[in-house]
């Protein structure tokens, strides 16, 4: 039988990070984690619940009450995140959380929280986690980094095409700014900033498609796979 590895995708936003982990995850039959939508739960939780990013008690307090687990869909596929019980798939996808969700992962009693969770589940291997600090902070000794980029303006089209069909008033402006906002918070914050491992492999999809890059990272996996 293989051996089971750790597959770390880190990279900025809208580079195809998701969708890569998740066709490698299925192939290999390895868990997915999609540690984006547990900083986006979280931030949903404190969105609704008004609690000031600033206010580090209410921040601790809030932690305290949120319980956060992925259930797989049958529909989509997929599967879903769930906030204290609640499916909030579509609510996490929504621009209103995407304007915040890097303010709230910047915060530190935040991501040591979700890290506790993704090393947890992380203790049996066999997964493909992807995030902003997978390989650096995470999983620091995983077989397998792979640092994931793309031009920004490839980026935007991208993530317009994608927020169209559930938000057909969104403009393209709009998902410029909010990439540009999100990948200034995710390299600058001081609590685990966005940044390539110096053991990871560097995707450059900008000239890509989804199964060129899908077949790359999977020959990266079958050789940490086999070693």
């Amino acid at each position: 039988m293989s051996k089971k590895i750790i597959i770390a995708i880190d990279g900025f936003s809208s580079c195809g990070k998701s969708t890569l982990a998740k066709a490698l995850a299925k192939e290999l039959s390895y868990v997915f984690i999609d540690t984006g939508a547990m900083y986006r739960a979280v931030a949903l939780y404190f969105m609704r619940n008004h609690i000031s990013f600033e206010d580090l008690n209410a921040i601790e307090n809030a932690i305290k009450e949120i319980k956060l687990h992925f259930v797989f869909n049958d529909t989509t596929g997929k599967s879903d995140m769930y906030l204290n019980g609640e499916n909030v798939e579509l609510a996490i996808r929504e621009m209103k959380v995407s304007q915040k969700v890097s303010e709230v992962a910047a915060i530190a009693a935040v991501r040591d929280f979700a890290v506790a969770q993704q090393q947890a589940m992380g203790e049996e291997k066999g997964i493909v986690m992807d995030g902003r600090d997978i390989g650096t902070v995470v999983f620091p000794n995983a077989e397998l980094k792979i640092f994931v980029t793309a031009d920004p303006k490839i980026r935007t089209e991208r993530r317009f095409k994608e927020l169209l069909a559930t938000q057909p008033n969104i403009t393209r402006e709009e998902v410029a700014e909010n990439l540009t906002h999100r990948d200034l918070i995710d390299s600058t914050r001081e609590h685990s900033p966005l940044k390539q491992a110096s053991d990871a492999l560097v995707l450059d999809n900008t000239n890509l498609n989804q199964e060129e890059q899908f077949t790359m990272a999977l020959n990266w996996a079958k050789e940490r796979i086999n070693a």
